[in-house]
């Protein structure tokens, strides 16, 4: 059961690193062409498929500090940090 835990919230981070590389790029690009419509359209998908991925690992294990929900214990030290998961 941990395992696959591991495999999908792992597999779900790397899912959030490759859209986060391409927000950097695609930020980069409107940066010198702002008007470009389908790069901000481009954007906003990205956003909107990065917040969906971020539910989908929160709801397994916080992702960040902040995404700690819990009242009741501080889940973010109960399982391997996202950049752990390979080492462990």
């Amino acid at each position: 059961m941990m395992n696959n835990h591991k495999n999908m919230t792992s597999q779900l981070a790397k899912s959030i690193q490759k859209i986060d590389f391409a927000l950097a790029e695609t930020i980069l690009y409107l940066d010198v062409y702002p008007h470009s419509k389908e790069a901000l359209n481009y954007y906003h998908k990205l956003l909107s498929a990065r917040e969906k991925l971020i539910e989908q690992y929160q709801a397994h294990s916080p992702i960040t500090a902040a995404g700690n929900t819990s009242t009741e214990s501080w889940d973010w030290i109960k399982s391997p940090w996202p950049w752990h998961y390979d080492a462990n």
